[in-house]
């Protein structure tokens, strides 16, 4: 079975960050979690706020908690906020249902995830997908 290695986390780490400062983005912070949700790894950059680390945790573990980008857990808590917030509850407040938290997928082996905070959601994911697509490895938003 495939597996994220640190050397891969390492290259989707430096491409996003890479894209964050094409864009002039916000301070952003990246969390990378392999298929089981272990942390892979995560940075951030100087000038973070305080909570962002568990934000972006947050996307990513909500992403592959449920099998989908967070994109798709976004627009499925606009159509079943009571869904989404009992199996938020179940994972004890964990999963942070908006866009930002990718899929990091080998063909169709699900490898892990990224999760990035710090701007707008369509930035982070933006900056997301670019780590992973950086690192020749498909991105699912959902």
């Amino acid at each position: 079975m495939a597996e994220l290695t640190l050397d891969t986390a390492r290259k989707i780490l430096d491409a996003a960050l890479v894209k964050a400062g094409q864009l002039k983005l916000k301070p952003l912070v990246v969390a990378i979690l392999d298929a089981r949700g272990a942390v892979k790894l995560t940075a951030a950059q100087d000038g973070t706020s305080l909570m962002r680390a568990e934000i972006a945790h947050g996307k990513a573990y909500g992403a592959l908690a449920m099998g989908m980008g967070s994109r798709a857990l976004f627009q499925r808590a606009q159509e079943q906020a009571y869904f989404i917030d009992a199996v938020n509850t179940l994972a004890k407040g964990a999963l942070i249902p908006v866009p930002g938290g990718v899929l990091v997928m080998d063909g169709t082996a699900l490898l892990g995830a990224v999760g990035v905070s710090g701007d707008t959601s369509d930035n982070d994911e933006a900056c997301a997908v670019a780590g992973i697509e950086a690192a020749g490895l498909k991105a699912n938003a959902g």
